[in-house]
């Protein structure tokens, strides 16, 4: 190996080192940037997430290369020593291996796609990015499961048909001085002017109990599809609010 041997050649090196880094981080920026805006796949952006790991893949390893030969490095020999440990290291590397290969086989064959509703080991949410490792799926809380790739080929997940129904409930405390049954008239009269909003099964309130101040009800509703249940439980929720500050003032 070829280890320069004046200052001013190791500075340059150097220099050069963090030339190429930069434009690889720049680069690679560049490229999420730009397949991020390719409006016209936002419907499937599984392809996208792929063929974006892949150039930044690539990206990385011609800057690797790039590097190795300022320090005068054999490539050739370099790569055929890695294929001779590989056995050893594709042992140590099996599950990383397994994932990639994984996510090529969901992406590639489409089983499951970005937007896509599916449930596994009793977890349901929406595929929000498939990667070549694992793959993120959000469920109603909002919390972000990432799921490695080969537990999706490996083993059973329920894949549901859009636009999948969606049941949101919510609860809440009715001031005494309401009356349950023209609130029940109103909110559900309310969530059925909403086109986004299932007629069936249709929307109820379900009384849950009495206390010393409140009134504890359910009001439950289906919206026609799964990704607009926090936007719908956020509308409904102030309709509620709007209706109990109508009681408020008519005091």
């Amino acid at each position: 190996m070829y280890i320069p041997t004046t200052l001013n050649e190791s500075t340059m090196t150097l220099l050069y080192i963090l030339v190429i880094v930069i434009m690889t981080l720049i680069i690679t920026r560049i490229v999420a940037f730009s397949m991020n805006k390719m409006n016209r796949f936002k419907k499937d952006m599984t392809a996208i997430y792929l063929i974006r790991d892949i150039i930044n893949f690539i990206i990385y390893f011609i800057a690797l290369i790039i590097i190795l030969q300022f320090f005068g490095i054999n490539l050739t020999g370099t790569l055929l020593s890695l294929g001779i440990v590989g056995i050893a290291v594709s042992f140590a590397a099996k599950d990383i291996i397994s994932n990639l290969f994984s996510g090529i086989i969901l992406i590639i064959g489409k089983s499951v796609k970005v937007g896509d509703t599916i449930e596994i080991d009793g977890e349901k949410g929406f595929v929000e990015r498939i990667s070549l490792r694992t793959t993120v799926i959000v469920d109603d809380l909002g919390v972000k499961n990432i799921v490695p790739n080969s537990t999706l080929t490996n083993n059973t997940y329920l894949q549901y048909k859009p636009p999948e129904k969606y049941r949101v409930d919510i609860i809440i405390g009715l001031p005494l001085n309401i009356d349950i049954e023209e609130f029940n008239d109103y909110i559900i009269k309310k969530m059925e002017s909403y086109t986004q909003i299932a007629e069936t099964p249709k929307p109820e309130v379900f009384a849950k109990e009495i206390k010393f101040r409140e009134s504890r009800v359910k009001v439950s509703f289906w919206v026609k599809n799964f990704n607009d249940k926090d936007e719908y439980k956020i509308i409904i929720t102030n309709e509620i609010r709007k209706y109990m500050q109508m009681g408020e003032n008519n005091e």
